[in-house]
């Protein structure tokens, strides 16, 4: 058996387990994620990451996450805004840009850096992707949400009700609309603070607060999704309640999404935290 080093951190809330992959190669890091995610005997997370160097030029480092259920996912905001804090107070680079590899492509994160710690980070989580799935979703009863891809699939549904989250979630995620499974979010927008919004050109309003809950593919309900909050943001800037710009408030903590219409790319902003380190056997 080989002693793994690894560090446990969270991004409001959305808590995974982190290993340096330069130091410590997993073989087995889908069986890995099972074991260690669970709660009772286990370390306890939402999934399992791996940080490495990137094999192309384009990227200074790669990730790999595995969800709890051993499933690979294609991108992760939280966890790669962790990343950027784990590289940076780790000393494995001083630069506060760090170009990102991920499955569903380069990641650009900028470090909100003071006194040498990462306070928040900034990810360029690219442009959304809005395929026409209209007829399909309508073919099988699911016209009363919006599909977004973040570079993985979510499913963005307005409802007074977020809580439905644990029971609609679990049923919607296996639902035939989607044969490859789905990220689903439950959203209402929040009434703003006074004078913090502002008339958006889409129709919506600048700066709204919407409460969002998460059933995330391969996990279940987590405190916080990154591509979900984004999902979530280009849901609401679409159907009109809210702008370009809004805070998605989550079971974990808030994430600032911004949706630039001089790009066309959606920009989160948020915390990234460290909870412990400790050695495992494997």
């Amino acid at each position: 058996m080989t002693k793994i080093r690894f560090t446990k951190m969270h991004g409001a809330g959305n808590d995974y387990i982190y290993v340096n992959a330069m130091q410590y190669p997993i073989d087995d890091p889908a069986k890995a994620s099972i074991l260690w995610s669970d709660r009772h005997k286990g370390i306890g997370s939402d999934g399992l990451v791996l940080i490495d160097k990137s094999p192309v030029p384009e990227a200074d480092f790669s990730m790999r996450i595995f969800n709890a259920d051993g499933s690979e996912a294609m991108m992760c905001g939280n966890a790669s805004r962790c990343i950027g804090k784990y590289l940076y107070e780790r000393g494995l680079t001083d630069k506060t840009e760090i170009r990102l590899l991920t499955l569903s492509g380069v990641k650009i994160l900028n470090l909100h850096v003071s006194e040498g710690c990462v306070d928040s980070v900034t990810v360029d989580m690219l442009e959304p992707k809005l395929e026409d799935e209209t007829q399909f979703l309508v073919h099988h009863g699911m016209d009363k949400g919006t599909f977004v891809s973040m570079g993985n699939p979510h499913y963005v549904i307005f409802t007074d009700n977020v809580d439905q989250v644990g029971e609609t979630g679990r049923i919607l995620e296996h639902h035939p609309a989607f044969p490859q499974r789905c990220n689903i979010e439950f959203a209402t927008p929040l009434s703003s603070p006074e004078g913090d919004t502002k008339a958006s050109p889409r129709g919506g309003m600048e700066g709204v607060s919407i409460r969002t809950r998460v059933w995330e593919r391969g996990s279940g309900i987590t405190q916080a999704c990154g591509t979900g909050a984004c999902a979530t943001a280009v849901a609401a800037a679409l159907t009109g309640k809210a702008g370009r710009t809004s805070q998605i408030v989550m079971d974990g903590g808030t994430l600032t999404i911004e949706w630039r219409e001089s790009d066309n790319h959606v920009y989160m902003t948020g915390p990234a935290e460290f909870v412990f380190d400790g050695e495992i056997f494997y």
